[in-house]
C-alpha cells in the first residue's frame, strides 16, 4: 500500500499571512503524524519556514516526518533522522542558469521598470523589493521590509483598485512581447508576486513522492491567478481548498477520517 503525505501551504495555511505557527494545529498536526508524513510546500524561502514554523521544526514528534519544500519544491530540506540532527538542503536549482544570463537580465530589468510604476500611486515604499531566492523571485512593489502595519494597507489598497491584478495582466503581456513565455508569474501571499520557470509551480513539490497517496491544502488554489492552484489540480480528488487555518483544523480532522477509511 503506498504511503500518504500531507503537503500544506504555509501562509494563509498553517500561519496568518508572515505570522507565526497557529498552536492550535499541533495537536491535529500530531495525530496526523501517526499515520502519514507531513510536508510545507511555500513559495518563501527556507529563512521564512524557519521564522514562523520554528516550534514545528523542533517538536520531537513531528520534524522526524516533516518535509520542507520551500520556493514551490525547487528547494528540498529532508527529515532529520535523529535528535541532534537539523532539517539539510537535498536539493536545489537555479532559475538564473535555466533561463540564461540574456533572459534573466531582460526579467530582472523588466521588474524593475514595473516597480518604477509604483511611484504613481500612494502606497508604502519600505525596501527590499525584489528577493531573489535563487529558484525563483519574489517581486513585493511595497517591500518585504513592510510593518505589519504597512502590509495592512497596502492590502486594503490592493482590495479596493486591484492594483496587483491590473500588474499582473499587464506583466504577462510584456513577458509575451519580450519573449519570456518561459517565465511564470503569480500572485504570493497578500502583498506580492511569485515569478519562476514555467512548470517550477508547487507541482515540481510532487516528484520526491511519486510513489505516495498526495494530499495538498491550500488557500490559494480556486484561480489559476493563485500559486496553489496547480497542485490543487494535480491532488484532487485529495486536495481542500481553506479560508485559513481554523479551517485547516477541520481539513487535518477529515483527513485522518478519510485515510483511515482506506487502510
Amino acid at each position: 500500500m503506498n504511503r500518504n503525505i500531507v503537503l500544506f501551504d504555509m501562509d494563509g495555511t498553517l500561519t496568518e499571512a508572515r505570522k507565526p505557527f497557529a498552536s492550535f494545529l499541533s495537536s491535529p498536526l500530531k495525530q496526523l503524524v501517526s499515520i502519514a508524513d507531513i510536508g510545507i510546500v511555500t513559495g518563501s524561502d527556507f529563512n521564512y519556514v524557519q521564522e514562523q514554523m520554528g516550534s514545528v521544526l523542533e517538536d520531537h514528534s513531528i520534524r522526524y516526518s516533516l518535509h520542507i519544500l520551500p520556493c514551490n519544491g525547487t528547494k528540498y530540506y529532508k527529515p532529520p533522522e535523529f535528535s541532534a540532527q537539523g532539517f539539510e538542503l537535498f536539493e536545489k536549482v537555479s532559475m538564473k542558469e535555466h533561463l540564461g544570463s540574456e533572459k534573466w537580465r531582460l526579467l530582472m530589468e523588466t521588474i524593475i521598470q514595473a516597480q518604477s510604476r509604483t511611484l504613481d500611486f500612494d502606497i508604502p515604499l519600505t525596501g527590499h523589493f525584489i528577493y531573489n531566492r535563487e529558484s525563483m523571485i519574489n517581486w513585493s512593489p511595497a517591500g518585504r521590509n513592510a510593518t505589519d502595519k504597512e502590509r495592512s494597507e497596502f492590502v486594503r489598497f490592493d482590495k479596493k483598485f486591484k492594483f496587483r491584478k491590473i500588474m499582473l495582466d499587464d506583466l504577462r503581456f510584456k513577458f509575451s512581447e519580450l519573449n519570456l513565455n518561459d517565465v511564470t508569474i503569480k500572485l504570493g501571499g497578500d502583498t506580492s508576486f511569485d515569478i519562476y520557470p514555467t512548470g517550477w509551480d508547487k507541482t515540481y513539490s510532487l516528484r520526491y513522492f511519486k510513489d505516495s497517496n498526495v494530499w495538498f491544502v491550500g488557500d490559494r488554489a480556486r484561480t489559476p491567478k493563485g500559486n496553489d492552484y496547480e497542485i490543487y489540480r494535480e491532488c484532487e480528488p485529495r486536495s481542500f481548498h481553506t479560508t485559513g487555518p481554523e479551517q485547516t483544523k477541520e481539513i487535518i480532522e477529515t483527513i485522518i477520517k478519510r485515510i483511515k477509511a482506506e487502510k
